[in-house]
Formats: structure tokens, sequence, C-alpha cells
């Protein structure tokens, strides 16, 4: 099915209506978290307005799509298990709405911490430039961290790999539709590869790899595991396959201080840490997560 479009056309109904619609398709399973963000994001409801309904349901409420289109994209994610995000089309993420479709990794709110990590390791404070001269996305999916960077530093040039073609041709429309093309070179190809000619000049380059082991990702709900890119996610018996080979040859490819960011799983923090290390790094250390787990780490190559 092709992802629905935003719809422009609107049906007013009372609170009271919409909340037996939505008592009624609740009835018939799904999450209600599930069936709030459809609201939000076809039909322009926001859980504020959605919890208002609740104290005055007499109140009449305008939305951006019928509740038969509502319904009809919320049966299809309740029976194939296929993601809302695909359905719609559409994913926010941070301050940004992305085009997200399958093939695509839907981001994460995790990985919004990754681009504030880069952030802060490039702040005034430190003594450095504010921004660094050039920098890269190893594995970029949907764009969506060479799209905040880009955003956050306008005055640097960035590089936004994949080895999917679907993801790198998403990850290049979300950047034209955002107006970052000119910004961020979308390139083809496994990790540092597409950058050879830049190695020994990066002065940062961040990732969100392929971290689950194989036999966890067996185990995913099927809302993931059968809808989303095994590429994506799969990191292989251990999970740690995707950021060997991102840490062997970062202390080649980085300029000297130049910082190597990742996300990893929640329990590699120490594994990842000693990769970093024997990979030639320095200044190795773990950053936690919305829940408090040690899921990201940076290192950076030592100065000449």
């Amino acid at each position: 099915m092709v992802a629905a479009a935003p719809s422009y056309a609107t049906q007013c109904c009372t609170g009271a209506e919409l909340l037996r619609w939505r008592r009624g398709l609740l009835a018939q399973g799904g999450s209600a978290a599930g069936l709030d963000w459809l609201l939000e994001m076809q039909a322009g409801l926001i859980w504020q307005d959605l919890q208002r309904l609740q104290l005055s349901p007499e109140r009449t409420v305008t939305l951006t799509a019928s509740l038969q289109e509502l319904e009809a994209i919320w049966e299809q994610h309740r029976t194939t298990q296929k993601p809302l995000q695909y359905l719609v089309g559409r994913c926010p993420w941070r301050d940004l709405e992305l085009q997200v479709a399958a093939g695509v990794l839907i981001p994460r709110q995790e990985t919004e911490l990754l681009v504030d990590l880069a952030l802060g390791l490039f702040s005034p404070s430190d003594g450095r430039n504010s921004a660094p001269l050039l920098w890269a996305d190893l594995g970029t999916g949907s764009g969506c961290l060479a799209m905040a960077l880009a955003r956050a530093w306008p005055e640097s040039r960035g590089f936004a790999i994949d080895l999917s073609h679907a993801a790198l041709t998403q990850a290049a429309a979300n950047l034209r539709s955002h107006g970052l093309q000119e910004q961020v070179l979308p390139l083809l190809g496994s990790w540092w590869e597409p950058l050879r000619p830049y190695w020994g000049r990066l002065n940062l380059v961040l990732s969100n790899p392929p971290y689950i082991p194989t036999a966890v990702w067996k185990e995913l709900e099927p809302l993931v595991r059968e809808h989303e890119p095994k590429l994506a996610l799969d990191g292989g018996n251990d999970g740690l396959a995707a950021i060997r080979a991102i840490a062997m040859n970062a202390a080649e490819a980085l300029a000297p201080e130049g910082w190597l960011v990742l996300e990893h799983h929640h329990d590699h923090s120490s594994a990842v840490q000693q990769l970093l290390r024997d990979a030639g790094l320095e200044g190795v250390s773990a950053y936690q997560d919305l829940e408090g787990n040690a899921r990201f780490a940076a290192a950076r190559r030592p100065a000449p």
C-alpha cells in the first residue's frame, strides 16, 4: 500500500462522538498511544486537545481527516502490524517531520540524544570552533541525524552514508524537503568506504548502526521485526559487527582530534568502549539514554 498522503478533507464532530469512535476501535485491539498518535499526525488533533474533550465532550472538534479514513489506516495497522509511520508516511523527530517508508528505519526518540551529544562536543566553551568543518553520518537511514546536524551547523558540510538504496533515496528526499541538499551529500556504500577521499579530514563522525544481537532481533515484536529493515537492526551474533567495522578505520579516517560518536545496545557499553580503545582512539566516554542506560559512546583520534 502507498503511504497515506496528508488529508485535506475535514470532518466536524462532537467530542462525545469522537470519544465513542475511539473506544470502539480500541475495543477491537491496539494501543491507545498508537491511535492517539494517528489522530494527531493524520487528523491534526493534538493529545492535549483530546484530553480536553474528555472533560467537555459537548465541544465540537474539526479533524483534517475523516473518521472513515482514520479507521481504514488503523485497521490495516492492527491486522498487519505494519507501523503507523509507514502507513501515514511521516514521522516527527526532534524538531523535524521526516518522510519514512518501508525499507527505512523509523527514527527513535533516544537517538535524539546522539545529536545533543555531538553538539556538546563542539560547544564554544571548550575552546574549539562552534562547528566542525566536515562531518559524516554513517548509516543515515531516513537522514534524521544528518538533517539535525546540518540545521545546527549551517556553515558546515556533511555526508550521509548508507548501504541501502532505499534508505539513501529517502534521506535525499528528506534533505531536499528541508532545503539541505546543498549542505549534505548522500553517498552510497558501506561505512567509511564512500568517504575515502576525505579520510584524515573528518572532524566528526556519528552513527546509529545496527546493534541488536541476532537472537534478540528474532524475538522483537512483529511490528518491528517483520516490517523495519533487518539491515538497520541486526548487528550480528553479538550485536557488535557494525561497530567493529566502524571502529577499525576510525583512527585513520578521522581528522586529528576528530570525534566518533556512536549509539549501541543498552548492555554493550564496556565492549564498545574497549573496541574504541583497541582502535587507537582516546578520550573514550560513555553516555546515558533517557532511561539511564549507557547507550552512547564517544572517542577521538589523538592529536599528532
